[in-house]
This record gives structure tokens, C-alpha cells and sequence, in this order.
């Protein structure tokens, strides 16, 4: 009624409930956010990872093309630094990537050196007289597989393969020349120094992203470059 008092509840502005409903709305609104923006990053680095690899690629061949062979792999365990640190170790198949000798970074988006295997077939010195290390007749050693437990493979006779360990990392070698550890199933396949890789769609229990040389690949463009008849 007019000139009645108005009840204090009536213009005390938020009450606690609807100031609680709202701070939950905003939260809610900011998580999404922010799961949104982590989303849109994760996808930019594996779409970067695939690009730097794909440059490895590019840069292995290059190698080969003037050299006539396949880079040696570089001593993992020792840090950045030390005058070896991303230098060709002819000892060794398998390492990590030599990014001195290729004029690479030295690790992936996520901070980890590329692991690196190359056949001593393709990678030895090459003889007098001769344009390159590998004739036509020679094969790699190394396969890719679907899972480690598959029978099958996706790849074969391989000379090089080189992997980015992932968002993850387990397995990867950090810059300070130590090995992260945690890698288990298929990820430790592309951990443990043997000739079988896994190369399959990334989920929550394997992030591995893989490049390789197809020994056909390479031949061909070592023929069409007059390195091999």
C-alpha cells in the first residue's frame, strides 16, 4: 500500500542462493573455456609436431642426396652442450635425431629430442669409387607395426624411422641427455631400441607420432639425383 515500508528481502539486491547459482554458471562458463582453448592448443602442437617431422623427412633424404648415405644417429644421454650433443655417432643405429649435422631443432613441441634408428647398411661410409653407401639390392632392417602384439605390418625393410614421443613424453630424451621414463605397451615398442616401431591413432594411452624412409622412396630419389644406376 502506498506509503508502507518495503520490505527489507525485496531490495537486498542478490540473495546468497541466486549469487552462488551465478558464480557456478560462470565457472562453468570459464571451464568450458578454458577446455576449449587447451583443445585448440593440443591440436596446434600435433598438427606442428606432424609439420617438424615431416621437415625430418625432408632433411634425412637431403642427407642422403648429397652424402650419399643416411645420417648416423647421435648419443642420446648426452646433454645439450657438450660438444657430441646432436653430432653423428657412426657407433650407434639406434640414438636420437643429429639436429647439428641436419640443421634441425633439437627437440619436438613438447620439448623432447626425436628418437632416431638408421640402418648401418645406409649409413656407413661410402666406398671409393663409389656415389653412395647402398646399392639398389640393399634394405633396411626396422618395421612399423599397428599395435606391438601385431602380426602384420604396416610398413617393412625399413632404413630409417624417427619418432616424436608426444604431449606424454614417456620415452623421449630430454635435452639434460636422461630418458623420461613411464613408457609401457606400445609406446615402449618406440622406446626400447629394437627394430619394431608402432605407429597408430593417438588416444589417451599413446600420443607417439612417427615418421619413416621407405626404402623405395629413397632409392628413387637417390637414382633420379644420379647417386645410384
Amino acid at each position: 500500500m502506498p506509503g508502507m515500508p518495503r520490505h527489507p528481502a525485496a531490495s537486498a539486491g542478490f540473495t546468497l542462493v541466486e549469487l552462488a547459482i551465478v558464480l557456478v554458471i560462470v565457472a562453468l562458463l570459464t571451464g568450458g573455456l578454458l577446455l576449449g582453448v587447451t583443445a585448440q592448443r593440443s591440436a596446434a602442437e600435433v598438427v606442428d609436431a606432424r609439420n617438424r617431422l615431416e621437415a625430418v623427412r625432408e632433411a634425412l633424404v637431403g642427407f642422403a642426396l648429397v652424402r650419399g648415405r643416411l645420417p648416423c644417429p647421435a648419443a642420446p644421454a648426452v646433454a645439450t652442450g657438450n660438444v657430441a650433443a646432436g653430432r653423428e655417432n657412426c657407433a650407434l643405429e639406434h640414438g636420437v635425431l643429429p639436429w647439428v649435422d641436419l640443421g634441425l631443432p633439437e627437440v619436438d613441441p613438447w620439448g623432447q629430442r626425436y628418437t632416431y634408428y638408421a640402418s648401418n647398411a645406409f649409413t656407413g661410409a661410402v666406398p671409393a669409387g663409389a656415389l653412395a653407401s647402398f646399392t639398389m639390392a640393399t634394405n633396411g632392417n626396422a618395421n612399423i607395426k599397428e599395435t606391438a602384439s601385431s602380426g602384420a605390418n604396416i610398413a617393412s625393410d625399413l632404413p630409417a624411422v624417427v619418432v616424436s614421443h608426444g604431449s606424454r613424453s614417456f620415452g623421449g630424451w630430454r635435452s639434460d641427455g636422461t630418458q623420461v621414463p613411464g613408457a609401457s605397451g606400445d609406446e615402449l615398442e618406440n622406446a626400447n631400441a629394437n627394430l619394431t616401431f608402432v605407429s597408430r591413432t593417438t588416444g589417451d594411452t599413446f600420443d607417439d607420432l612417427l615418421t619413416w624412409i621407405p626404402p623405395s622412396i629413397l632409392k628413387a630419389k637417390m637414382v633420379a639425383a644420379g647417386r645410384l644406376p
